[in-house]
C-alpha cells in the first residue's frame, strides 16, 4: 500500500487568474502513467527526460479536448522532489487549469497539500530543512535583500555555517574530554577556559551579526536567534 507521503500528488503551480500560461504539476511514481491517460501526442514513456512535448489534454471518458498544451517530462532522481515530475503547461486561466487539475485527480493523483512538493524534496533528501525554508522565503521576498539572503540559504550557505559551528564545538568537546580522561598526554593542547572562549569568539560574533541582519528582512528571525543561543549555551557548558 502506498503511503500518503509517497503517493502521486498534483496541484496548480501558478497563481490563479488570467495569464499566458498555467502549470499543473504532478510528482510521484504514477505521475507519468497519469499524464499518459490524459495526454494526446508523443508517447511520453518514450521521450527523453527533461524535455517539453507538444500535444493536447483530452478527457479519456468522452474524448473532449480540454486544451492545447506543452508537457514537461522530468524523471527521477534529477528533479526537485527526486520523484518523477510532470508539468502540464496550459493556457492561463482559472477554468482551464482547474479542469485539467480535476482530470488528473480523477485519474489517480491526489491534491497536494500546501508546501507538499517541498516536503517531498526534504523527505527524499533533495534539500535540508534550512533550504526548504528558503524556498518559501524566495516566494515571499518583498525586497532584493530578502531575496538574496533566501537564495544564499537555498544554496546551502546556512547549512554549511551550522555544520561548521557544530563541528567546531564537537572538536572542542573532544579535546576537553581528552584533557580530563588522559591528563598525562603532553602532546594534546590543554583546553583552558580562555582558550575555549578564544576559539569560539569569531563564530559567536558572526552568529550575532548574522541574526541581527535577518531581523530586518525575515519574520522568522526568532529561529536564528534561538539557534545562536543554543550554540552559545553549548560552548558555555564546556567552561
Amino acid at each position: 500500500m502506498i503511503t500518503k507521503e509517497f503517493d502521486t500528488i498534483a496541484a496548480i503551480s501558478t497563481p490563479l487568474g488570467e495569464g499566458a500560461i498555467g502549470i499543473v504539476r504532478l510528482s510521484g511514481t504514477d505521475a507519468l502513467a497519469i499524464a499518459k491517460k490524459v495526454y494526446r501526442g508523443k508517447d511520453l514513456s518514450k521521450v527523453d527526460s527533461h524535455t517539453i512535448n507538444y500535444g493536447h489534454i483530452v478527457d479519456p471518458d468522452n474524448d473532449e479536448i480540454l486544451d492545447e498544451v506543452m508537457v514537461s517530462v522530468m524523471l527521477s532522481p534529477k528533479t526537485f522532489t527526486r520523484e518523477d515530475v510532470i508539468e502540464i503547461n496550459t493556457h492561463g486561466g482559472v477554468a482551464v487549469t482547474n479542469e485539467i487539475l480535476q482530470l488528473v485527480l480523477r485519474h489517480g493523483a491526489r491534491l497536494a497539500e500546501p508546501g507538499e512538493f517541498t516536503k517531498r524534496a526534504f523527505l527524499n533528501g533533495r534539500v535540508d530543512l534550512t533550504q526548504a525554508e528558503a524556498v518559501m522565503d524566495i516566494i515571499r521576498a518583498k525586497t532584493d535583500k530578502a531575496m538574496n539572503i533566501a537564495v544564499k540559504q537555498l544554496d546551502g550557505s546556512l547549512s554549511k555555517l551550522i555544520n561548521d559551528t557544530r563541528q567546531e564545538i564537537l572538536n572542542t568537546l573532544a579535546q576537553v574530554e581528552v584533557n580530563i580522561d588522559y591528563p598525562e598526554y603532553d602532546d594534546v593542547e590543554e583546553m583552558t577556559t580562555a582558550l575555549i572562549r578564544e576559539k569560539h569568539k569569531n563564530s559567536n560574533h558572526f552568529w550575532k551579526i548574522f541574526c541581527a541582519q535577518h531581523v530586518v528582512v525575515k519574520s522568522f528571525v526568532k529561529v536564528f536567534l534561538l539557534l545562536s543561543l543554543v550554540v552559545q549555551t553549548l560552548v558555555n557548558q564546556v567552561f
